[in-house]
């Protein structure tokens, strides 16, 4: 069978089949031409004539299983995303843990961590939380199922359009925790020190991370079908102190699971995106009243 060809039926469904056991990932026909298309410049540098002789190195080959897990998961992140989560752990969340364990070190888990930003914001967040609150302790693990995006994460250089974002939105912090020019950055041991990479497995038990105080579980959920939601979240929650916080994605609905931790994250999402909401709300009537009172003074 010629590469430029679609595969079979039954080599597609292995394929999927594949990404599953090795991700978690629930693929389907919907998703063929995105994984066809990542899939076809690694098979073509191997010189393989198709998918299913791919198929046949990736059953005898642990290295190749690697590449194939850094090529077929997504890794779309950038610092501070979906800035009212940031807003509501640095004015909601941390005050109210200092207050309650100061004493103890914050842990925290960025449990689908990319290429590190999500754990780089955090630390950036606690950094800028123990300027006012200097008896602050904390730990940050990111982990992944990727070594490839783990070993970027490691590293914490940043160009284009991610240090361009974190430019936009927080100039002020890029001096402070980075070091480099216009072309590139690189994160400081001020945040280094605080923060760990390690690969894995959301299918898998936790069984020597945690107890966490906050686990960052964003844009991670949706690409699992309910059963897999269930263990993940299920394997999630062992690695959770009680009394602890999960924040799942802004899009990611977790109404149709129904095991009592998923009810946890829910209300908090929920708790954290309405106080946002209603801060800027507050703020807009207060711009509104304001603007009114100088028209009746002119």
């Amino acid at each position: 069978m010629d590469i430029d060809q679609d595969a079979e039926l039954s080599v597609r469904n292995a394929l999927f089949d594949q990404v599953r056991r090795h991700t978690g990932i629930a693929m389907n026909e919907r998703k063929w031409t995105m994984l066809k298309g990542r899939l076809r410049r690694r098979i073509m540098t191997l010189g393989l004539p198709d998918y299913r002789d791919y198929l046949r190195v990736l059953d005898g080959s642990t290295d190749e299983v690697r590449d194939f897990i850094d090529l077929v998961t997504t890794n779309e992140t950038s610092f501070f995303r979906t800035p009212r989560i940031w807003e509501y752990l640095a004015r909601e969340f941390l005050p109210r843990w200092a207050a309650k364990r100061m004493g103890e070190p914050l842990r925290v888990w960025s449990a689908a961590a990319s290429s590190g930003e999500e754990a780089w914001t955090t630390a950036m967040l606690c950094e800028e939380f123990r300027l006012q609150h200097p008896a602050l302790r904390y730990a940050i693990v990111g982990t992944d199922i990727s070594d490839g995006i783990l070993a970027n994460a490691r590293a914490g250089n940043y160009a284009g359009r991610s240090m361009e974002s974190l430019r936009q939105q927080r100039p002020e912090l890029v001096p402070r925790y980075f070091r480099g020019d216009s072309a590139a950055i690189s994160v400081n041991e001020a945040l280094r020190s605080h923060v760990s990479f390690r690969r894995h497995n959301l299918y898998d038990v936790p069984r020597d991370l945690g107890p966490f105080d906050l686990v960052l579980l964003r844009n991670v959920l949706i690409y699992f079908d309910l059963e897999g939601q269930k263990a993940v979240l299920a394997n999630v929650r062992r690695a959770m102190r009680p009394g602890a916080v999960l924040i799942v994605g802004e899009s990611e609905s977790l109404s149709r699971v129904t095991a009592s931790p998923v009810a946890l994250a829910w209300d908090i999402r929920a708790r954290a995106l309405s106080a946002a909401r209603a801060r800027r709300r507050r703020a807009g009537r207060r711009r509104f009243a304001g603007r009114q009172r100088r028209e009746v003074c002119d």
